[in-house]
C-alpha cells in the first residue's frame, strides 16, 4: 500500500464531479448513493487484502458510469467494459500514472457479475466483492425492487418459469433477480471479509422472500 496519496481532495473533488453526470442518468438502483456505498466497503476490503487504496477509490467512484449506456441498448452493451474505456479517457485528462490509470481501468472492466472477465489483481477483487456485497442483504432487497420498477416489472412472479423469462421485461422483478443471480452472488465472492458480509447478508434475504411469498398467498 502506498504511503503517499495522489488523490489530493482537489482531484477527488474534480473526479466526483466528472462522475457525477453519469451517474444522473442511471436509474435510481444505480446512481451515486450506490456508488458512495461501495466505495465505502471498498476501502473496508481494500484494507483487510492491502489493496492500493487510491486505486480502488477511484474505481468505485467510475464502476458503474457505462450504466446508461447498457439500459439504452437493453443489455446489449457491457457496463463493465463501457465504463473501464470511458473512464481511461476521464483520468487521462488529469495526468495521472498510465500504470495507476490501467489498474483502475482493469477493476472496472472485471467488476461485473455476468461477464466471463474475472477479477485478478487485489483491486479489482476488492472492488468485485464491495459491488456484490450491495447487491446483498436489506440494501440488495431494496435495490432489486428500485430496478425492477425503473424497468417496469410486477411486484412477485413465483408461479412462472424464471429460466424462460427475459430481462428488462414485465418479468424482470426482484424475486427473479434474486434466483437469477443475486442468489449466486455469496459463492463467488474473492477475499475472506467480504465472504463473511456475504453470507449474513444472504440469510437475511432468503427470510425476505419466503416471508414475501406467504404473504403474496395470503399466508401471513
Amino acid at each position: 500500500m502506498k504511503n503517499m496519496s495522489i488523490l489530493t481532495p482537489e482531484l477527488w473533488k474534480k473526479l466526483v464531479e466528472e462522475a457525477r453526470s453519469y451517474y444522473e442518468e442511471n436509474g435510481g438502483s444505480h446512481r451515486l448513493d450506490h456508488v458512495w456505498r461501495v466505495l465505502a466497503l471498498a476501502e473496508r476490503l481494500a484494507r483487510a487484502e492491502g489493496a492500493d487504496l487510491d486505486v480502488v477509490r477511484v474505481a468505485a467512484l467510475f464502476h458503474d458510469i457505462g450504466r446508461a449506456e447498457e439500459k439504452r441498448t437493453k443489455g446489449k452493451v457491457c457496463h463493465a467494459a463501457f465504463g473501464a474505456e470511458l473512464t481511461k479517457k476521464i483520468l487521462r485528462k488529469y495526468n495521472l500514472p498510465e500504470d495507476f490509470i490501467a489498474k483502475v481501468v482493469e477493476a472496472i472492466a472485471s467488476h461485473r457479475f455476468r461477464s466471463s472477465k474475472r477479477p485478478q489483481t487485489p483491486e479489482a477483487k476488492v472492488l468485485f466483492d464491495a459491488d456484490k456485497l450491495d447487491a446483498l442483504g436489506a440494501v440488495g432487497i431494496g435495490r432489486a425492487f428500485l430496478f425492477a420498477g425503473e424497468v417496469g416489472a410486477r411486484l412477485h412472479n413465483p408461479e412462472v418459469d424464471l429460466n424462460s423469462t427475459e430481462p428488462y421485461s414485465k418479468e424482470d422483478t426482484a424475486w427473479r433477480e434474486f434466483k437469477l443471480k443475486l442468489s449466486k452472488i455469496k459463492d463467488q465472492l474473492l477475499t475472506k471479509e467480504g465472504q463473511r458480509l456475504a453470507a449474513d447478508r444472504y440469510r437475511f434475504m432468503e427470510e425476505f422472500f419466503e416471508r414475501l411469498h406467504k404473504e403474496v398467498k395470503g399466508e401471513l
